[in-house]
């Protein structure tokens, strides 16, 4: 009996040993993982994809299973999942289509694997970006798009759906369906405060995810109850850290107080009790915030910083720098008072951020890059993005998970994104140095792998010589 079992235990072991290995694209290994989602690090693991996908995630010693086209041993190196900007913007017109394309690379180059849309004037052209580059047609970060937002009569924005009845409503709701645009984006400069209101339910009713500005006659609470999903600007919040928040917004209804008298009294009547319990609420209420604190921050403080001399300027084209001008002028048109009190506004709105933390509110990382927005510069202002977290009191842990797990949370799209895990989209960013002691080692990028493709440092490098290059040529 005994040599039987052991021929039987022999006969097995051979079969084990002359099971094909599995087929794979790329195997990363000797590289420390990074749990983001735990804050934690796990080592002695290896990547395997295949396709666009983690083909699995096991110990190194299993390795003998894969066979695989290429192999990377990434010692002393960490893998992250691939960053989330979940708020960028391309437009300016017909005319800046290939500016606006050149942006894409920019991305990828800095370990941004996927981008959300937020509206601009090129609806249809960013929607058939996402298509071919979800095809693999096109390279640049996978996209989540708005399609056209929606506003009210004679917006001030090109590129929106006017809405002004509930019926107007539905149907551009209808429009954005068809479009398969994966989220509404609705902005208030002259929506009507009802119309935003129901534009809010009826996103939710259709289980249509909802981005918003906070409509100046409509309280914190009011758009969180009717399902607003992201609120996009994190100084909107100052509005809800004063007790005077519902006097106020009553005042801006009936037109006897102006949004900008509104957000000066909300500042100097700033409270901090007020704010924790607003927020809450709106942690309570499912509302995620996506803060775009470096642009406000820039813009802030235009008055000691013109940007002038900034090297990121070689990547951006000379019609979207153009498009740079008009907040630049703007600011210059300030008096010492009104330049105190941007100072102002943007500190106590940077100190909101660890209180949201606190509360138990989704912070969602996103830049407003593109154009208009001044010296915000896609690919890199996401890095500044988070760095300005940090410094507002988020750890690294927090601000990494901002632009790595709630972006696809927020989205409904955790189960392949989010995390280094089999099933998982391939994108992969390795980085050089350990981001949960530091956030600023997200900047120091050794490759990305977007959708199963690998782009090592030098082909990021030629990427980026190659945008450069291109604009020099404008």
């Amino acid at each position: 009996m005994k040599r039987l079992f052991m021929a039987a235990m022999a006969a097995w072991a051979g079969c084990v040993a002359a099971a094909p290995a599995v087929p794979a694209d790329l195997i990363l290994r000797d590289a420390t993982l990074v749990d983001v989602a735990a804050g934690r690090l796990v080592t002695g693991q290896a990547v395997v994809t295949r396709g666009d996908r983690i083909l699995a995630v096991v110990d190194a010693k299993q390795l003998q299973q894969y066979k695989a086209k290429r192999t990377l041993s990434l010692k002393g190196r960490y893998l992250i999942p691939g960053l989330w900007d979940s708020h960028v913007h391309f437009g300016g017109g017909e005319a800046l289509i290939e500016e606006n394309r050149h942006l894409l690379p920019l991305y990828l180059a800095h370990g941004i694997t996927t981008v959300r849309d937020c509206a601009g004037d090129l609806s249809d052209t960013v929607l058939q970006w996402r298509d071919e580059i979800a095809a693999r047609k096109l390279l640049g970060p996978t996209i989540f798009a708005s399609g056209a937002k929606l506003e009210g009569y004679k917006p001030l924005w090109k590129g929106t759906q006017e809405v002004g009845t509930p019926q107007e409503v539905g149907q551009a709701l209808d429009k954005l369906r068809h479009d398969h645009a994966d989220f509404v984006k609705i902005t208030e400069n002259t929506m009507r405060a009802d119309v935003y209101l129901d534009a809010l339910r009826q996103a939710k009713a259709r289980g249509l995810p909802s981005s918003a500005h906070l409509h100046g006659a409509v309280t914190l609470d009011q758009a969180a109850e009717a399902g607003l999903g992201t609120l996009e600007h994190l100084n909107y919040l100052l509005r809800a850290a004063t007790p005077k928040e519902a006097e106020l917004t009553a005042q801006v209804a009936a037109g006897t107080l102006t949004a900008r008298s509104a957000a000066e009294q909300s500042l100097a009547s700033f409270d901090e009790g007020t704010a924790r319990a607003a927020f809450k609420r709106l942690a309570a209420r499912g509302t995620a915030v996506v803060p775009t604190l470096s642009v406000i921050r820039i813009t802030a403080y235009l008055d000691q910083d013109d940007h002038a001399n900034d090297d990121y300027l070689k990547y951006i084209g000379p019609k979207l720098r153009q498009t740079y001008e008009w907040r630049v002028k703007r600011a210059a048109l300030d008096g010492p008072d009104a330049i105190a009190y941007r100072h102002a506004s943007y500190e106590k709105t940077a100190r909101l951020l660890p209180l949201l933390a606190e509360a138990g509110v989704e912070i969602v990382a996103g830049t407003d890059a593109g154009f208009l927005n001044s010296f915000d510069y896609p690919g890199q202002a996401l890095h500044d993005e988070m760095a300005v977290y940090v410094r507002s009191g988020l750890t690294p842990v927090q601000a990494l998970r901002s632009a790595v797990v709630a972006g696809p949370r927020f989205l409904g799209k955790l189960d392949g994104y989010g995390a280094l895990a089999e099933g998982k989209v391939a994108d992969i960013v390795v980085l050089k140095a350990n981001p949960l002691e530091d956030i600023g080692a997200t900047r120091q990028i050794d490759a990305v792998v977007t959708q199963g493709r690998l782009l090592d440092r030098r082909k990021l490098d030629a990427m980026l010589a190659e945008v450069r290059d291109w604009v020099a040529a404008q």
